[in-house]
């Protein structure tokens, strides 16, 4: 009786430490080495969102890209013009030539280039499609490719999305 006792304290607090902890300015630990000792900075951090067609993503409720510190968060790129319409419809290799680049677009906004990316996902409702022109990403990607999936789905957010690419970003200063 005690040992489930001591479990289930255990467990609230571990669950009230991660919810306060959610509650607090972003922060993030720097590590210095000076010569015979290492020293922890706090620094706070602000998010810094990012929208690519404005109208359409509030429209739709979400923030094209986000970055915190070194870090930015790119959500997944579609083939669509400036009012949110479906581009190359039915033409797979020029949405994901149009997906990478809206992305590209997002990267250079904050500096980066396809070096930077870290994580690559990829949706796609026809897999033997993508892995068809998948080809394509040596040309975006010079230096290395990043990690990530290639996921085959049902569907995306419109019928005539064929391919969705997002990215996670780290930006060495």
């Amino acid at each position: 009786m005690k040992t489930t006792k001591f479990t289930t304290l255990a467990i609230v607090l571990v669950a009230a430490m991660s919810f306060s902890s959610c509650n607090e300015k972003a922060k993030a630990e720097t590590t210095v080495e000076k010569s015979e000792h290492t020293e922890t900075v706090a620094v706070n951090e602000t998010p810094d969102y990012f929208l690519l067609r404005p109208e359409v993503e509030k429209a739709y409720g979400y923030t094209h890209a986000v970055k915190i510190g070194n870090d930015i968060k790119i959500s997944g790129a579609v083939s669509m013009d400036d009012d949110g319409n479906p581009t190359a419809v039915g033409d797979f290799e020029q949405q994901m030539k149009n997906c990478y680049a809206d992305l590209e677009k997002v990267l250079k906004h904050y500096g980066c280039t396809f070096d930077d990316v870290v994580v690559e996902n990829v949706f796609t409702t026809n897999m033997p499609k993508f892995l068809e022109v998948a080809g394509y990403r040596a040309e975006i990607y010079k230096k290395q490719f990043p990690t990530g999936s290639w996921l085959g789905v049902k569907e995306l957010a419109l019928p005539e999305f064929m391919i969705e690419i997002e990215l996670e970003v780290h930006k060495a200063e």
